[in-house]
């Protein structure tokens, strides 16, 4: 089997932060969102992986290589424009051949794996396997329809009317039986092939399709609020670590990872906190479920709740909460400041907040 890692997107719900890197780069716990997707294909079992990518493949490829050092072999597919997830499949058709294949988003967390979903296939191969988990309001997503076995029915794109509220989550398995269904539709209202009209292409043709229900996390990372949420979530699995130096007039409650050559000094640091390698607390307080990424500088600063990407900067101001800080972004006070902030820096950004 190989894989379909889509990441393409140019993330406009993302701004200012896709502006200035890949929606997918942006770092949940200290690692990039596409690699956590990498990590969850890795578990499958899959080495083999073809990455689309558009006019943002030189920071990708920067970030990530060859996928040697992930134990990878990535390959680079160029998608002209965002013409849709079933002209993907066809730009891939030649790396693909006709091999199975999981198909990724690269913007979807979902930190619990799908190991169970790729076992199914394997045993049953259908044409399609698709992913779906239940939602409050279907009515946002393609919606599966099932039988009492688990067989898809029925798929249709944002419905008005739901008959399930079985949504399709971003992962799916097929044959190489896609390749003549995203070669048989036509493009939908908005000007792109939908994989969902390619899936029900199938299922309207008799073929069979199977739906596997994921009731762990799953989390699109389209927004800085959804990017808030995963990184709490995933932190709440970290386990403590001390690589770095921390000065005996500092306290580290709980889980709390720092890196090697990060020091800590003067400061109260209360788990789940990771601090990646070169940063620099001093005097501060940082409180749970905050990412410090590389070379970071905190000074007479409390963060919590908040992601501060490498390079940046934070000095002088408290109770910075709910904030996500670009890199090389500098936020400085000449004054303590004792309300509450919530900051969605960019990168290389400087701000200043007043008393």
């Amino acid at each position: 089997m190989k894989a379909l890692v889509l990441a393409g997107g140019t993330g406009t719900r993302l701004r200012p932060f896709s502006h200035s890197m890949p929606k997918q780069l942006i770092p949940i716990a200290n690692k990039p969102v596409l690699e956590h997707v990498l990590s969850g294909i890795k578990d499958l079992g899959v080495t083999e992986i073809g990455l689309i990518v558009g006019d943002r493949e030189p920071d990708i490829v920067d970030a990530l290589g060859d996928g040697a050092g992930l134990g990878l072999s990535l390959t680079y597919l160029r998608q002209d424009a965002p013409r849709g997830l079933a002209h993907a499949v066809q730009v891939a058709r030649g790396f693909l051949g006709d091999d199975d294949f999981v198909m990724y988003l690269g913007d979807n967390m979902l930190p619990d794996g799908v190991v169970e979903a790729a076992e199914q296939f394997r045993t049953h191969r259908p044409a399609a396997q698709v992913v779906v988990q239940k939602v409050a309001d279907p009515r946002a997503f393609g919606v599966a329809e099932l039988d009492a076995d688990g067989r898809v029915t029925r798929l249709v794109e944002k419905p008005q009317e739901p008959r399930s509220d079985l949504a399709m989550i971003g992962v799916y398995f097929f044959t190489s039986a896609v390749h003549e269904a995203v070669d048989s539709i036509e493009p939908s209202a908005r000007g792109e092939l939908e994989i969902t009209d390619a899936v029900q292409w199938l299922v309207a043709r008799g073929s069979e399709v199977r739906a596997t229900e994921y009731t762990g996390y799953w989390k699109d990372t389209g927004r800085v609020e959804d990017v808030l949420d995963c990184n709490r979530q995933l932190l709440d699995q970290l386990v403590r670590s001390v690589d770095g130096e921390v000065d005996e007039e500092s306290v580290l409650i709980g889980p709390v990872s720092v890196a090697p050559g990060a020091r800590i000094v003067r400061s109260f640091i209360e788990g789940p906190a990771v601090i990646g390698p070169g940063s620099v607390i001093e005097d501060s307080n940082v409180g749970p479920h905050t990412s410090i990424g590389g070379d970071v500088t905190l000074s007479s600063t409390h963060i919590s709740y908040s992601i501060a990407l490498d390079g940046a900067s934070v000095s002088g101001v408290h109770a910075v909460h709910g904030s996500v800080i670009g890199r090389s972004a500098a936020v400085s006070s000449g004054d303590l400041v004792t309300r509450r902030h919530r900051l969605v820096v960019g990168d290389h950004t400087r701000i200043e907040v007043a008393a």
